[in-house]
Formats: C-alpha cells, sequence, structure tokens
C-alpha cells in the first residue's frame, strides 16, 4: 500500500520529522517543510543510459505560486516532476522543498517523505472507493472526519460525496483528484499534464476551477503541459524547458512580450520576425520605423536586429491605405473569437496576423498592412 501511495499522492499520512544532527547522507523523512519558502532547484541533471534528458535545471518556485513547466514533447519535464516527486533521483543538483533538502549530494529523501502532492494525468481515482474515500484515502483516520468535508466543499464536490468515480464526470473526476492531492496539506503540489484528456470546452471550464482551488488553498504548485496556451494563462511563472535546461523562467507576460531569443518567440506563439536596424531608438524595418519596448536589450546605434511582431500588433487595413504596406491574403484560419490570415508582401514576404472576429477575406484578397508598436528583439550578426 505503501507504494501505491506514494504514486497517488506523495504526501504522507503522517508526519516524521528529521533525526536533528542526521548525516547529509540519510535518506530517511525529510523535517517538516516550512511553508514560509518555495521551491528551489539547482544544477539538475538526469540522464537515462547515455541519453541525457537534463542538464542542469535551475529555478525558484516562489512560495503559494502556480508555475507552469512548458516544454515539446521530450524537453525533460515529466523527468523533473518525478524528481520532485522523488520518483525518479537526480544524477547530479539539488532541490529544496519549503526550506527542507530533499535531494542533493548522497540524499535522497522517499516520497512517501517529502509532504508533496501528485495528480498523475488520469487522476488514477480508486475504483471501488466513492469520493470520500478517494479524497481521505492518504488521511490518518483521525483527520478524515473534518479534513474530507473541507476539501469536498473546497472543491465543489460536498454533493458528491458518496458516487463512485464511474458515476462523476471526466472534471468531476479530475477535481476529485485534485482534493485527495490537497487533502494532506501537501508543501509542493504536482500536477502532470491534468487537462489533456478533457475535451475543449471542459478542458477550459476545469481549469479556471481548479486554479480558483489552488488559490484559495495558497499551495504552491508546478503543472507540467506541453500547451501554450494553457500555461500563459494559468501560471504566475512560466518555465520553458529546452534542451534539458530552463530557456526563460519569467510572469507569461513577461514571457511572450519580451522572450530570451527568437526561437523561444516561436515556441510561445505566433511570432513575425523582421529584420532591422537600431536609429534613434527606435527599429527600422520593411514596415516602418517601430520604437523599442521598454525592458527591451541594449543596442548600439546602427545595429542589426531582428525584430518580434506578434500578430495582433498588425492592423489590416484597406489596400489603398494610406502609411501602409501592401500584401495580399493567401490563407484564412477562422476561430471563431478572432481569425488569423497569413498575408504575403513584397516588402516582408509571409506575415502572420490576428483579426478580431470573422475577417471574412478570401485567398487573393488585396489589402495592407501596418505594424505597431513597441517591439523587442536581438542582436543580429552584421
Amino acid at each position: 500500500m505503501t507504494d501505491l501511495r506514494a504514486t497517488l499522492s506523495a504526501t504522507p499520512s503522517a508526519t516524521p520529522s528529521a533525526t536533528p544532527g542526521a548525516s547529509p547522507g540519510a535518506t530517511g523523512p525529510a523535517a517538516e517543510p516550512s511553508r514560509a519558502q518555495g521551491v528551489t532547484i539547482t544544477g539538475l541533471a538526469k540522464a537515462f543510459g547515455a541519453q541525457p534528458v537534463l542538464r542542469g535545471v535551475d529555478i525558484e518556485i516562489p512560495r503559494g505560486s502556480v508555475t507552469a513547466v512548458l516544454g515539446s514533447s521530450g524537453s525533460g519535464k515529466t523527468t523533473l516532476l518525478r524528481m520532485l516527486a522523488g520518483f525518479e533521483r537526480p544524477d547530479a543538483g539539488t532541490i529544496t522543498i519549503g526550506g527542507t533538502p530533499v535531494n542533493g549530494p548522497g540524499r535522497h529523501v522517499a516520497p512517501q517523505d517529502r509532504h508533496v502532492g501528485y495528480v498523475p494525468q488520469e487522476g488514477c481515482l480508486f475504483p471501488h472507493l466513492d469520493v470520500a474515500g478517494n479524497v481521505g484515502f492518504g488521511l490518518p483516520r483521525a483527520r478524515r472526519k473534518d479534513r474530507v468535508p473541507e476539501m469536498l466543499e473546497l472543491t465543489g464536490l460536498s454533493e458528491l460525496a458518496d458516487r463512485y468515480p464511474h458515476q462523476l464526470s471526466g472534471g468531476q473526476q479530475q477535481r476529485v483528484a485534485l482534493a485527495r492531492a490537497l487533502a494532506p496539506d501537501p508543501a509542493l503540489l504536482l500536477l502532470d499534464e491534468p487537462f489533456s484528456s478533457l475535451d475543449a470546452f471542459l478542458r477550459t471550464s476545469v481549469r479556471l476551477e481548479v486554479l480558483r482551488v489552488l488559490r484559495k488553498a495558497g499551495t504552491t504548485t508546478v503543472i507540467v503541459t506541453h500547451d501554450q496556451d494553457e500555461a500563459l494563462s494559468s501560471a504566475d511563472q512560466v518555465a520553458v524547458l529546452r534542451h534539458g535546461q530552463v530557456a526563460h523562467a519569467a510572469p507569461p507576460l513577461e514571457l511572450y512580450t519580451h522572450p530570451a531569443d527568437a526561437a523561444l518567440a516561436r515556441f510561445v506563439g505566433d511570432a513575425n520576425l523582421l529584420p532591422g536596424t537600431v536609429r534613434g531608438g527606435r527599429a527600422e524595418t520593411a514596415l516602418g520605423a517601430l520604437p523599442l519596448a521598454d525592458g527591451a536589450p541594449v543596442f548600439a546605434e546602427g545595429e542589426p536586429v531582428l525584430v518580434l511582431l506578434r500578430p495582433e500588433q498588425l492592423v489590416l487595413l484597406s489596400a489603398d491605405a494610406a502609411g501602409s504596406v501592401p500584401g495580399t491574403v493567401t490563407q484564412r484560419d477562422f476561430h471563431g473569437h478572432d481569425t488569423v490570415l497569413t498575408v504575403d508582401t513584397p516588402a516582408s514576404g509571409a506575415l502572420t496576423v490576428r483579426c478580431a472576429g470573422a475577417a471574412d477575406l478570401a485567398p487573393g484578397t488585396p489589402v495592407a498592412i501596418r505594424a505597431t508598436g513597441p517591439v523587442t528583439g536581438w542582436a543580429q550578426p552584421a
């Protein structure tokens, strides 16, 4: 039962304390983490055989925050989550949770002694237990009477306490898994692709509900996802894993507007990248002279740069509009709330333009584009 409990909720049913003065190489229970601190990961590395997966991950996760770990398939995000839970041992580096070291040279605290809650992708509810039984599974019997009703109320499941998993919707099952992981009051909560199995509408509504619960509980949370929209809309901080390292960790708005490099700009959203030259604090491009954003890198006068223009920074105009760049619509993708157009321009090639609502412009329609700043960019070789 211990192994199963470690997999479903890495928070122990009892909270043993480390022996004062214990050896740094001890593998026994960690001391009760201080909720006054978050999580610190330093130099974390892991390889499977000859294949390195993580190559020195460094990140600070503030107390009470929601951090999304975003990355493509094979970037190492699930391996990072499993090492935070204690299911995998790093080859190098340290992990500190709530001020308590759980991994380091010669030290590995077992999953059930880390005070960490873990919600796997499919929830993994016990089919033979009702909702209340699932929520109280990782708790000592004495705590269940008060804690289970509290968690059911927090997650909006009070009226479903006596139902079984097969009688619940996908969103309800996900909230039961969340309530079970939160019940032991973990120092850290880990969610592995928690919304990927839900349909598009349910994914949005369940995500909002889960975030409401997490904010109210104040639990430090790490969410692993490959969905850029999900990461940007859910997290206080987004950490992008690339080639086994954190390429950029920042609040969503900063990551979107000032990504660390051009490849990252493409990864976290649609991006138009234009060459330009810095003149008088502006980037001169084929779409005009655009002011450089506050917080953008400082460039020398006359320095060549690569400028980022998000699709919403391009304004679509009639073909004869003055002071604009002519182009032709080559593709139209309607998404309901907006329309994404591909516009071919003689000046800058194919550009992606996002318009609110339905832009009924068929391929072949002549249009014009005007760019709006401010913009960020990166230095380019001359």
